[in-house]
């Protein structure tokens, strides 16, 4: 009953979602070309155009709803978070929209036309969440087909188990709790049966779903449990607690035919990472190298003049899964042995520096080289930042979680960066943003870093030495 429920709320919710983007379009060509509120500049508008841009919008949009929890129900609560949300998700799909119609010359769009669906699909999803909220909190105040549940499991672990049952999207009734041996009682609000008499006490009653709240040390009694909730013909459930630092992201998998728990999965494995994130990766690097290649040839003969050595600087850098990888930059220090650069931080006034490698390290433009990583699949534009492996290993024994990070790409900039964590800074503060990025990861996100690193290159970075 509450997964039957659950898949009934998620799919009313996506589908309404996926048709905003119609909606959106249809309501911006009635103004736009419709109304006679704007005045057309000229009336030879194809139909065909603006269908091919819906559809690839709504594709984009189809995309960038799972990666954004839009569709799921549990963010309609959080007003403010699905706000935020909603905002990213709009920007998200109509840069990339737009993006593609770069490339896709025979026919051109009005900028007011995309302009106004886009404010309006943001302001639709605004009123479509609002409206699903109240919807289910008026059906969760009224009590209306309850799912009835019963608890197995009467300890401290249970009764907060059972409020937050109660306060869930889909509205519950606690049928009862089950006792099972060796517990003190600690929850209320509805009976308690002991495990041995409960065939008993439940028959006749209407149980719609069985959820068994033990805390982790009981998890071996599963078997056992199952085995005496059989006769009720109920459908069972189990709430898992494994402890801190185990987060679950689509964990249950059939790995053919051996079913599989991800205790450490990361949204490096997901589909939108892999295909979404690297396509961005591609179109934006690529971009970049055509628009910057007079400033890099300018760059690489500036570099030849100011010192001898070679123009770029090569080092091992850990990537991905704790792969090692070869990184390129500008070469910013006179040539000297490669040992000291793996093993030594840069520090102010440091007179292994060329005149021209301060500049360029104080306004990154070092680094623009390291769009052939991204090419390559080495490193992605936004991550948490390569570093040598010398000092991966020491900080693997000195901060807690450091290796956590390479679960995801590195990247040329990352939200440590953007927060002022650079240079010789503080390798927890680092971590801890890193660890952030990593949790709340999204490509409205990673497009949110870009723009703040494009803003915050214009200024002299007082880490970069």
């Amino acid at each position: 009953m509450i997964r039957r429920r659950l898949n009934y709320i998620g799919f009313f919710i996506r589908l309404e979602m996926l048709c905003l983007p119609l909606v959106a379009f249809a309501m911006a060509a009635w103004v736009r070309f419709g109304s006679g509120w704007i005045r057309l500049v000229t009336t030879d508008v194809d139909p065909s155009d603006y269908f091919g841009l819906l559809f690839f919008t709504t594709i984009v949009w189809s995309v960038v709803l799972d990666q954004s929890g839009l569709a799921r129900f549990d963010i309609l609560f959080a007003a403010r978070s699905s706000a935020w949300a909603a905002f990213r998700a709009c920007v998200v799909t109509y840069v990339a929209a737009m993006g593609a119609t770069f490339f896709y010359r025979s026919a051109s769009f009005s900028r007011v036309f995309v302009a106004i669906s886009g404010a309006i699909l943001f302001l639709l999803v605004l009123l479509s969440q609002r409206v699903a909220r109240n919807i289910l909190r008026r059906a969760r105040r009224q009590g209306r087909n309850c799912a009835r549940i019963l608890v197995v499991g009467a300890d401290d672990f249970a009764a907060r188990a059972a409020g937050l049952l109660l306060k869930s999207v889909v509205p519950c009734a606690i049928a009862g709790f089950v006792r099972l041996p060796d517990q003190e009682v600690q929850v209320t609000g509805a009976a308690v049966v002991d495990l041995d008499a409960l065939e008993g006490a439940v028959r006749g009653e209407e149980v719609d779903d069985i959820v068994i709240a033990i805390p982790p040390r009981r998890l071996s009694e599963l078997p056992a449990l199952l085995q005496r909730l059989d006769p009720l013909c109920v459908p069972v459930r189990a709430i898992l607690d494994l402890g801190v630092g185990v987060t679950f992201r689509e964990t249950l998998f059939d790995f053919d035919g051996l079913p599989m728990l991800d205790l450490r999965a990361t949204p490096s494995e997901s589909v939108i990472y892999l295909v979404a994130k690297r396509g961005l990766d591609l179109v934006l690097a690529s971009l970049g190298l055509l628009v910057l290649a007079p400033l890099l040839a300018l760059i690489a003969v500036a570099t030849r003049l100011s010192s001898p050595g070679p123009i770029l600087f090569v080092q091992d850098r850990v990537g991905l899964n704790g792969r090692v990888f070869r990184m390129v930059k500008f070469r910013t220090m006179r040539t000297g042995d490669p040992t000291e650069n793996d093993t030594r931080w840069t520090v102010p006034g440091d007179p292994r520096r060329t005149r021209l490698g301060r500049f360029l390290r104080r306004t990154n433009l070092d680094e623009l080289p390291q769009l052939f990583n991204v090419l390559k699949g080495e490193m992605s534009l936004v991550g948490p930042r390569p570093e040598r492996p010398f000092f991966v290993q020491k900080f693997l024994h000195d901060v807690a979680q450091y290796n956590n990070r390479h679960y995801l790409k590195v990247g040329m900039t990352g939200w440590a960066q953007v927060n002022g964590f650079r240079g010789d800074t503080s390798i927890e503060g680092r971590v801890e943003h890193d660890l952030f990025y990593l949790r709340h990861w999204s490509l409205g996100f990673d497009l949110k870093i870009i723009l703040l690193t494009l803003w915050r290159s214009f200024a002299a970075n007082k880490n970069a030495y």
